[in-house]
């Protein structure tokens, strides 16, 4: 079997097409940890501010531990094309300092409001991931691209 030819593209390009795997995906893969077991779910994020990704999650949750624990964690984004996308950071849930950002969050997001009737319901917690690393694959190319970073987010 030959190794996959991917479409050519210019390292000036790789910001871009990141977000559009991040566009294209829309449920990306969080890894945490259990102790030393990794765990692995897909989440639905509800905002996305560059690479900094915000995800709902329940205090009742079982990945609630895992991130208190070990708040290191990636996501994986697999676009259609299978261009895939790995953000690497810490997961920072927002803080009630932050309930202007929770509120717009809140807002945006019909089904937060569907279930949990309020945005300061106490189950609800929102992580911001933090990234520290991006790397975007084409296709199948078998190598990942660092995708530069803005300064503040690193």
């Amino acid at each position: 079997m030959s190794k996959p030819r991917p479409d050519p593209f210019e390292l000036s390009e790789l910001p871009a097409l990141a977000r559009l795997v991040i566009e294209k995906a829309k449920f990306p893969m969080l890894a945490t940890l259990d102790g030393n077991q990794p765990r692995l779910r897909p989440v639905s994020p509800v905002r996305v501010d560059g690479f900094t990704v915000y995800v709902a999650n329940l205090r009742s949750y079982h990945k609630t531990g895992e991130i208190a624990a070990n708040p290191k964690v990636e996501l994986c984004y697999l676009a259609p094309a299978h261009d895939q996308l790995r953000i690497t950071g810490v997961a920072q849930p927002l803080d009630e300092s932050e309930q202007t950002l929770i509120d717009e969050i809140w807002e945006s997001n019909p089904l937060l409001r569907q279930y949990l009737g309020m945005s300061d319901n106490p189950e609800l917690i929102i992580y911001r991931i933090v990234p520290h690393r991006v790397r975007f694959m084409r296709e199948w190319a078998l190598n990942y691209h660092e995708v530069p970073l803005p300064i503040d987010a690193a």
